[in-house]
């Protein structure tokens, strides 16, 4: 196993990106021993950890024909974008299984990044035996606000974790991982705007959550700080960045082909950066 980092950033349906990404680094057997994910990159980590390179896939693109987890049905139905109960509960223990016991026997540290809905800060949040809290910290890490529910971890509500820290490099960085690396589903020089009309629904439906307002209010200021600091860490050397290089899908992508089309290109990247990136985790590749 290489002591080194591994940061996985969300995005909704963007996720198949790492997803491909992470198919290769598993066929090839990179053990990383760090892993932390937000939102879809939890589900991700969640999936490496356990040792499951097609899983990803199954839950986000292969379930479209008959189990789908989006669309308006589930949004008129369900009152959320994706449906939680299915992506969480019915997929991980029936139709997709989630191999619990890989995950728990696996020896890396794995985190969650959630926001509590109380103190407007994220956590970062682990599971070691619990199947039934593992599954809860990892909706509760996915759930967007306005379209789900606040999720209930051990009392306290809490929300998307990218809401409060999109890409928990710093964190990583804390805990002392030197080598870190860092997969976007954005291109670079991305950058997020502010939007005063969703900051009013915000201020409006969250209006007994004034710490929680104040950060989603703030997300794009602390999104664009990180992603400077990724930038500057990554021109030093001192990081490993993976980012799409075709135009990223939205958020709420529901086109088989093209979600197929996004998990390949992150597939043939990792494919094609893998030499650079053994040589930043300064690991021997076998002949």
């Amino acid at each position: 196993m290489i002591d080194a980092g591994l940061i996985l950033e969300g995005g909704g349906t963007r996720g198949v990106f790492t997803a491909g990404v992470l198919q290769y680094f598993m066929e090839q057997g990179l053990d990383l021993s760090y892993v932390i994910g937000v939102s879809a990159g939890a589900c991700n980590a969640a999936d490496y950890v356990s040792g499951q390179p097609l899983r990803s896939r199954q839950c986000m693109i292969d379930c479209l024909d008959k189990n789908s987890y989006i669309g308006l049905k589930i949004l008129v139905k369900k009152k959320t974008v994706f449906d939680m109960d299915a992506l969480f509960d019915v997929f991980p223990n029936k139709l997709y299984p989630f191999d619990y016991n890989t995950y728990f026997h696996s020896g890396k540290r794995c985190y969650f990044a959630a926001t509590n809905c109380l103190t407007g800060r994220a956590e970062y949040l682990s599971e070691h035996r619990d199947r039934k809290r593992l599954m809860t910290i990892c909706r509760a890490s996915s759930s967007l606000p306005l379209f789900s529910k606040m999720v209930n971890v051990n009392g306290t509500p809490m929300l998307d974790g990218g809401l409060s820290d999109s890409v928990p490099i710093r964190k990583a960085l804390r805990d002392g991982y030197r080598k870190n690396v860092v997969i976007l589903t954005r291109n670079q020089g991305y950058r997020k705007k502010t939007n005063r009309r969703y900051n009013q629904v915000i201020r409006t439906v969250y209006r007994n959550y004034p710490n929680l307002v104040r950060t989603i209010i703030r997300r794009p200021y602390q999104y664009n700080r990180t992603m400077e600091l990724i930038e500057r860490l990554e021109r030093d050397g001192r990081i490993f960045v993976i980012r799409p290089q075709t135009p990223a899908i939205h958020s709420t992508e529901r086109n088989k082909e093209t979600l197929k089309a996004f998990y390949s290109h992150g597939y043939e990247y990792a494919r094609e950066i893998y030499p650079q990136l053994l040589e930043y985790l300064q690991v021997k590749k076998e002949r």
